[in-house]
């Protein structure tokens, strides 16, 4: 392999690198403190405590949720969604989805449908891998319980019309769940001025987090109709045999992840100080350059819509004549720039985008520490390949 620098380009499955600030206060916590959170009287415990809290007001703040305990702590986004399909549908329900969903949501679907008969409607994807919000509306049934939508898909990189279909949820008395997976970090949120009742993502993608660690939104009104997915120790009500019923207590069973939110509280804390308002300046330049310089390459076609506007910093190429993981392989061995090849845990949409018969694409995700000369050196690198192949 040639001696350059490593290129990350696979933000969209975890953010790499790290802040600094990240490292330091996993760090620190592993080495000086050691304790679980709310689970003791002496000083360290009480100080790892209050580093939580910090966690949850920064993330509630991020999310724009209107108080910190509507947010609970998970273990990553696939356990949010659990979290939250698990703990609202029953037998007898029906669900409204889309083809855009990572398998985090269609799984768990599926399941419950083996389960005890779940019914599910999924809205298709046009060749952008955009859902027409208008056609919610017209599947939903008396027993529609929840719509589940992606906000942005982790394959086309499309941003999905989630105000519209929220608003047609809530005129319907219909609950609704957002995968924000793929855009909590990366745009601005105001959860409570949108439609939204549930929110769903990790703490190590766009929130820049360590590994394990994920965040549910819960509007606090609808706590009742959310039951506990897991039931154990919280540190409260310990004289009690039943699980507590408030936020965020309701779904934080267990010891937390400490380390992990430690990083978390310092990385919401960096992105509050750069703004993710600025982030999503430099991601859509990055995109908007690397779309300029994939478009034409021959023996590729680019998914997704063309414009950065309708998209997150996620970019796909389906190859002509090239499996995607031959091209992954390649960019990596001899040009050391690290992609993600394959169907991404989203096969639905991979039908959409017709990918899913060659294998599935080779994806791009510049992330807040990607530089535009890595960009640069990217689009060469594929311009090199495409000559190859096609010469």
């Amino acid at each position: 392999m040639n001696e350059q620098p490593l290129i990350y380009l696979d933000n969209a499955a975890t953010s790499f690198p790290k802040p600094e600030s990240v490292y330091a206060a996993v760090d620190q916590y592993n080495r000086q403190v050691g304790a679980p959170i709310g689970r003791g009287a002496y000083r360290k415990s009480i100080g790892l405590q209050a580093s939580i809290d910090r966690c949850r007001k920064r993330a509630a703040e991020v999310l724009g949720a209107a108080r910190p305990e509507e947010v609970a702590f998970t273990f990553n986004g696939t356990d949010s969604l659990n979290t939250m399909i698990h703990g609202v549908l029953k037998p007898g329900d029906h669900v409204v989805t889309s083809d855009v969903e990572h398998n985090s949501v269609l799984r768990p679907l599926q399941t419950l449908k083996e389960r005890w008969g779940l019914e599910t409607t999924f809205i298709p994807a046009d060749q952008s891998g955009v859902v027409d919000a208008a056609a919610f509306r017209e599947v939903i049934r008396d027993n529609t319980r929840l719509i589940i939508l992606n906000h942005a898909s982790n394959v086309t990189g499309s941003i999905q019309p989630v105000n519209d279909v929220g608003e047609i949820a809530r005129n319907a008395g219909v609950l609704f769940l957002v995968d924000a997976a793929q855009t909590v970090g990366h745009l601005p949120f105001n959860v409570s001025q949108m439609p939204v009742d549930f929110l769903a993502c990790p703490g190590h993608k766009g929130l820049l987090g360590p590994l394990g660690t994920g965040l549910i939104y819960i509007r606090s009104e609808l706590v009742d109709q959310v039951d506990s997915f897991r039931q154990g120790g919280t540190g409260t009500l310990s004289e009690e045999e039943t699980q507590p019923q408030t936020l965020p207590d309701k779904f934080e069973s267990g010891n937390h992840n400490a380390p992990g939110l430690v990083g978390l509280s310092a990385s919401l804390e960096y992105l509050q100080e750069r703004g993710i308002s600025a982030i999503r300046e430099h991601e859509q330049a990055l995109t908007a350059r690397l779309i300029e310089g994939l478009q034409s390459l021959p023996g590729f076609d680019l998914s997704g819509p063309k414009q950065v506007e309708d998209r997150v910093g996620v970019v796909s190429l389906i190859s002509q004549t090239v499996e995607p993981q031959v091209l992954a392989s390649i960019l990596d061995e001899n040009f050391g720039i690290q992609t993600r090849a394959g169907l991404h845990c989203a096969p639905r949409i991979h039908r959409a985008i017709q990918s899913l018969n060659s294998g599935g694409t080779l994806r791009f995700s510049p992330g807040p520490f990607t530089t535009m000369a890595e960009i640069e050196a990217t689009i060469a690198a594929m311009q090199e390949l495409a000559d190859s192949f096609t010469g």
